[in-house]
């Protein structure tokens, strides 16, 4: 490519990255304004009277109890990612390795869940957690375990079929056991897919919303996403000045996370969509 070509794309994908970054930026200046000029004049920048400071984030703190619904997201998150990224990757290491008309079932079934609506299981779903008392941020992470995990053992199956199976041999053949030789000598091995996955799949459940809304008992839990859809009060008021505070504070830890561990996003899914 000439370097004419190289600057109408250079040019093009600043403009196609400032129409991104546009709207997460509105949100940002609209969380120090008042409600009234968030509602007339939503693209003007703070200032003046229009300025309320951290106004907004005390109200979103104090009056919805967003720190509360934070920590049930970063629980629920955490260890919804963790059970994902062990539960799955063992998975696939094991369809990989031991090749059975089970284990191609299993896989079968993986990748059949990938495809399946999630609306055609969404009211199955509902009465299933509430007749085995999953309604809890416990129960939620088996839930998302099973929905997570389609993806999750693609990519990690993906993977294993490219690491040699004589360095597996051995570690048999040095004493490991089976366990051991997966923790030890095949966990590292994977630690591009690791970190891709659990971006991905941090990314997904961070800013879900229909999951927890229709497993929770948000009478006692709400996730950020909840709390945000209960800023809306009665008669069809809401809050828009605690809502762009409150999305704010939402977006900055995925955001944080994602460009920490970008890097790894390509190699990992490359790596995993290595064909044996």
């Amino acid at each position: 490519m000439d370097k004419k070509g190289k600057w109408y794309g250079t040019t093009f994908l600043t403009f196609l990255c400032i129409f991104w970054i546009f709207p997460v930026l509105c949100v940002l200046w609209n969380s120090f304004k008042d409600k009234t000029s968030i509602n007339l004049k939503p693209f003007e920048l703070p200032a003046g009277r229009t300025f309320v400071g951290w106004e907004n984030y005390a109200q979103a703190i104090d009056k919805y109890g967003l720190l509360k619904s934070v920590g049930w997201t970063v629980f629920i998150t955490v260890f919804s990612v963790a059970a994902i990224l062990i539960c799955c990757s063992m998975c696939g290491w094991f369809i990989t390795r031991v090749r059975t008309k089970w284990t191609k079932f299993i896989y079968a079934l993986c990748i059949f869940s990938m495809v399946v609506p999630f609306q055609m299981v969404m009211f199955t779903l509902s009465l299933v957690t509430n007749r085995l008392h999953l309604t809890t941020p416990w129960g939620l992470i088996v839930v998302y375990l099973g929905f997570g995990a389609g993806l999750a053992v693609f990519m990690f199956t993906g993977f294993v079929r490219s690491i040699p199976i004589e360095i597996e041999e051995a570690a048999l053949i040095d004493g490991c056991t089976p366990v051991q030789t997966f923790f030890k000598v095949v966990l590292p091995i994977m630690k591009p897919t690791y970190i891709s996955v659990g971006i991905l799949e941090t990314m997904w459940i961070w800013n879900d919303f229909l999951l927890p809304y229709l497993v929770l008992d948000i009478k006692k839990y709400k996730t950020i996403s909840i709390i945000i859809q209960y800023m809306k009060g009665s008669y069809g008021s809401v809050d828009m000045g605690a809502i762009m505070a409150a999305l704010i504070l939402a977006v900055i830890p995925v955001v944080v996370f994602y460009l920490s561990c970008q890097k790894y996003i390509i190699k990992g899914v490359a790596a995993g969509a290595v064909k044996g």
